[in-house]
């Protein structure tokens, strides 16, 4: 008797949505390319959260999948910054700021970096991955991070 109770309680608890789940479900950090970033700081200028990361960095999908989705840091984020976020390797040319930026390579590649991420997100002319860059309002840097940073501490730096 116990052992269906508990079934049916089972069975009728796994088609019920998650807390977590419905409280997420269209809560998504709104990612600007570099192009719609010029526009938007043109019309209104606001504090830039730029997030370079390649699809073979362990910690960048681990900020994407376990920070970015955090609901206290997607609203942080979509209220006072304007957040961009860039595969280091793409190969996808970029007009930002009147210039043109390529990366050399004709495959997207492991080492081949985008002259823009290069640009903004080298130490000591090394990319490192994950790479934060904080810029203020006239998108000069304020911060600039070259590691996982967990939800609680991206928070402390995103101050309004």
């Amino acid at each position: 008797m116990k052992t269906r109770f508990y079934c049916w309680i089972f069975l009728f608890c796994s088609f019920l949505p998650a807390p977590y789940t419905m409280a997420q479900e269209g809560l998504k950090i709104h990612w600007l390319s570099f192009e719609e970033l010029a526009d938007s700081l043109a019309k209104e200028p606001k504090k830039t959260l730029i997030f370079f990361q390649a699809d073979w960095c362990v910690y960048c999908k681990k900020m994407e999948r376990e920070v970015f989705t955090n609901p206290a840091v997607i609203t942080r984020i979509n209220q006072y910054y304007y957040a961009v976020q860039l595969d280091v390797e793409t190969t996808d040319s970029i007009f930002f700021d009147g210039q043109l930026f390529t990366n050399k390579s004709v495959k997207k590649r492991r080492g081949q970096y985008h002259d823009l991420a290069v640009l903004l997100g080298a130490r000591n002319e090394q990319l490192v991955l994950p790479t934060t860059l904080i810029l203020d309002k006239n998108f000069f840097l304020e911060q600039r991070h070259f590691e996982y940073l967990h939800s609680k501490k991206l928070l402390q730096l995103l101050k309004p």
